[in-house]
């Protein structure tokens, strides 16, 4: 798929695939692990030459702290925005020893970004027994604490301002959310 398939399904499947060497069971990632099987598919790249580069391209770009592929998207249209890599499910302290996680830390432009995909509340509200409308109402708390304690600006997006990056710049831009000059 890296040598073949579109970038963002090839980059969906690297990020997955990492994802599942990666991810440990205390919800951390193990960038030795990820490192050790980027290495091994980047060298399974020398069987042949055919699309060898631009296989290199998507396993160097592939993340595995991207949850889903809207993430991995995402992170495509931030880098053809000009954004430099953002910091991937970033923790913010929250009230009573809650941890809070975000999908993008964008440092440069002092902001955070939310991937939401369509069934997000719906598969929140079935794993924790609560209406859709309570997790809703626990998100909006969620969003505000986060937005209050770090000061900087939080926004969400969903597949359809993914389907270019000139659609999530526009977003984004609404928000004052801009890439920063690159070196």
């Amino acid at each position: 798929m890296a040598r073949w398939d579109s970038r963002e399904s090839a980059v969906a499947v690297a990020d997955a695939g990492l994802r599942a060497v990666a991810w440990t069971t205390s919800n951390t990632y193990d960038l030795d692990k990820a490192e050790t099987f980027r290495e091994s598919a980047i060298d399974a790249l020398d069987v042949s030459p055919r699309g060898r580069s631009r296989g290199r391209r998507v396993l160097e770009f592939a993340d595995g702290r991207a949850e889903r592929p809207g993430e991995s998207i995402s992170r495509i249209r931030l880098d053809e925005l000009g954004f430099t890599s953002p910091s991937l499910q970033v923790a913010v302290d929250g009230p009573r020893g809650k941890t809070y996680w975000l999908d993008f830390g964008l440092d440069e432009a002092n902001a955070w970004g939310e991937f939401d995909g369509k069934v997000k509340y719906r598969e929140l509200a079935d794993a924790s027994g609560h209406s859709s409308r309570e997790v809703v109402e626990a998100e909006k708390r969620r969003e505000d604490w986060i937005r209050g304690t770090t000061g900087r600006t939080v926004v969400r997006w969903g597949w359809e301002h993914i389907s270019d990056a000139a659609t999530l710049g526009r977003r984004l831009a609404a928000f004052g959310v801009r890439p920063g000059p690159r070196p």
